[in-house]
This record gives C-alpha cells, sequence and structure tokens, in this order.
C-alpha cells in the first residue's frame, strides 16, 4: 500500500515509466499523486463535495492521458491546472443553477390563450378572403406582406393614390366585419 503521509511528487523516473504505459508506475504514479492534488482541490473548490470530485476527476485525467504530459517535471502543474479548471467548471455550473433558481422562466402563453390567438388569426383572415379581389391584393400587399406603397401600386397597375383608397377602404371593411362579429356597434 502507498505511503499518503508523503509529501514529495512521485519522482521523474516513475512519471517517465507512466508516460511510456508501465501499470505498476501508473499504479504508484496515481496512488502518489492523490494526496497533494485533493489538497489542492480542497483549497479550492467551493464544496468538499466538489472538491472531492475535481480531485477524482484530475486522477482520471492522470490516468488516460499522462502519455500526453510533456516533461516529467511538469506534472504537478499540469495536475494542478486540470484540478484548478475542474473546480472552476463546477463554480460556474453552481452559478448558472443558482441564477436559474433566482430568475424563473417565463411562462409560456395558457392553452387558453392559444386557442383564443388562433380564433382571432382565424377571424381575421377570414374577414380578408370576404374582401373583393382588389382590395384583398391591395391589403394583402401593403399590410401582411409590409411591401412598400409605391411597390403595390406599381404591382398592380395603379397611382399611389388610388392604391392608398383601396387600402383604406379594406382596412374600414375588415374592422367593420370584425367589430360586426364582436357584437360591438361600429364606431
Amino acid at each position: 500500500m502507498a505511503d499518503f503521509t508523503r509529501t514529495s511528487w512521485p519522482g521523474d523516473r516513475i512519471v517517465t515509466a507512466a508516460q511510456q504505459g508501465d501499470e505498476a508506475s501508473i499504479a504508484v504514479l496515481v496512488s502518489g499523486a492523490y494526496p497533494h492534488v485533493r489538497r489542492f482541490a480542497f483549497a479550492l473548490c467551493a464544496t468538499s463535495q466538489d472538491a472531492e470530485d475535481a480531485a477524482q476527476e484530475a486522477m482520471i485525467v492522470l490516468f488516460r492521458k499522462i502519455g500526453t504530459l510533456r516533461a516529467a517535471a511538469a506534472l504537478a502543474s499540469w495536475m494542478f491546472r486540470i484540478v484548478r479548471n475542474e473546480c472552476l467548471r463546477r463554480t460556474r455550473a453552481l452559478a448558472r443553477l443558482h441564477l436559474q433558481e433566482l430568475i424563473p422562466e417565463p411562462a409560456g402563453p395558457a392553452a387558453e390563450d392559444v386557442v383564443l390567438n388562433r380564433l382571432e388569426i382565424e377571424r381575421v383572415a377570414a374577414a380578408v378572403a370576404a374582401l373583393p379581389a382588389d382590395h384583398r391584393r391591395v391589403l394583402i400587399m401593403r399590410d401582411i406582406q409590409g411591401l412598400p406603397g409605391r411597390t403595390v401600386a406599381a404591382a398592380l397597375g395603379l397611382s399611389t393614390a388610388a392604391m392608398k383608397s383601396r387600402l383604406h377602404r379594406a382596412r374600414a371593411t375588415v374592422r367593420a366585419q370584425l367589430l360586426t362579429a364582436d357584437g360591438s356597434s361600429l364606431p
């Protein structure tokens, strides 16, 4: 069993052998580095659970990626960087969670509102469909498609004044039909 009271990191010979895939050296390296990594995690992380998790994550990275370490002497700084990043990631996740609790998600429209909006759209569509064809084309091109007045007038072969007159009558007719359908009196 490894001596966890040891204060120094595993030596360069162990690190080099672990980098080359020697399983016994990897086991010695992991057990020798763990107490240092754990102490560092407890100093950085917000909670003891996060510290334990960060230390374990660092050990997993060490086990999986020891072959990518460039220099054996860089082991301590590499491990501390992994732990620091893991603690920061956990702190950010915790902050996002608390922020979500503080700011409630906007409620979506109620089913009743969706149905009422759909009915209103159907009423408007029916009123537009009931217009004479020349008024309907002007209203659709100008108010629904959002085309400029001059473009609508040119597309329909009308003067701008004639287009505006038809648009005014179309809007007034739709408004009157919607008010009549509501049972309201006309203004």
